[in-house]
């Protein structure tokens, strides 16, 4: 890969197109900036790393994690869904090395990326560019790009069809752009739909370090998207946080005893 020395956050893992002061992702308050302050690095030296170290291994039928060991920044791992139609790229994170661009490659390559929400933007750019294809977000999430680039598509409103039985559809959770992807009968959320240690359950916030819960009328009109979608099983953003089975039902109970605490009862 070319060299590249645009700054990103050891925080959030943010890639931005020139050095600044703050990180934006950081400063809101859905993420925080630690008590040490804001630190940085950059793609080289974060590729360079000696601690850090690919972790590639098989999540479920068609579905390969891509993540780092030990854990870098917030910690997600990508998702690559191996799909007839070409494969997507489902979140992202910071870390990507040749060893990595192999992986992809030997499983068939990319022909897309798309993002949950920015928190999982990192160095997206840098993976359009090492596999040639564009990046789809949802344009109410447009202000905290970091890095603007041709590669990034912005799309609207509530569904993007990527190709037969994959979509996109914008939750809102969490962010104004929030989106999981539809595929098949799975629903691969990130922290949308964050899938909690039990498996019975999932969560939607606003802010999960500040422990701000998400607004009722976002929750709502999420179950009710949610609804209509068939599926069997969820993939949260996290190594194993996976439901299997049971997943539908499993939401609209979730939400449905969410609206129930969150209710003004005075």
């Amino acid at each position: 890969m070319a060299p590249s020395t645009k700054p990103v956050c050891l925080t959030c893992g943010t890639q931005y197109a020139a050095p600044r002061a703050d990180c934006p992702i950081c400063t809101d308050e859905r993420q925080y900036v630690p008590a040490a302050g804001q630190r940085w690095t950059d793609f080289d030296a974060l590729r360079a790393n000696p601690e850090l170290k690919a972790r590639i291994q098989e999540e479920g039928p068609g579905l390969t994690g891509i993540g780092t060991e030990p854990r870098f920044a917030i910690g997600q791992r990508a998702l690559l869904v191996q799909a007839p139609t070409g494969n997507i790229l489902w979140d992202c994170t910071a870390y990507l090395t040749d060893e990595i661009i192999t992986a992809v490659q030997d499983r068939g390559g990319l022909s897309a990326i798309a993002i949950s929400h920015p928190h999982y933007y990192t160095t997206m750019v840098e993976w359009a560019h090492a596999f040639n294809v564009p990046i789809h977000l949802h344009e109410h999430d447009a202000e905290w790009i970091g890095r603007p680039d041709p590669s990034i598509q912005l799309w609207s409103g509530t569904c993007k069809p990527l190709a037969d039985n994959l979509t996109l559809v914008n939750l809102g959770v969490h962010f104004a752009g929030g989106t999981v992807l539809h595929w098949n009968r799975t629903l691969l959320t990130g922290d949308i739909v964050q899938v909690i240690p039990d498996r019975s359950h999932v969560a939607f916030m606003y802010s999960y370090p500040n422990l701000i819960p998400e607004r009722p009328a976002v929750v709502r009109r999420a179950r009710e998207l949610l609804r209509e979608l068939d599926f069997d099983s969820i993939y949260g953003a996290w190594w194993d946080s996976t439901i299997p089975e049971n997943a539908h039902e499993i939401v609209q109970r979730s939400a449905d005893r969410y609206l129930a605490y969150v209710r003004d009862d005075s």
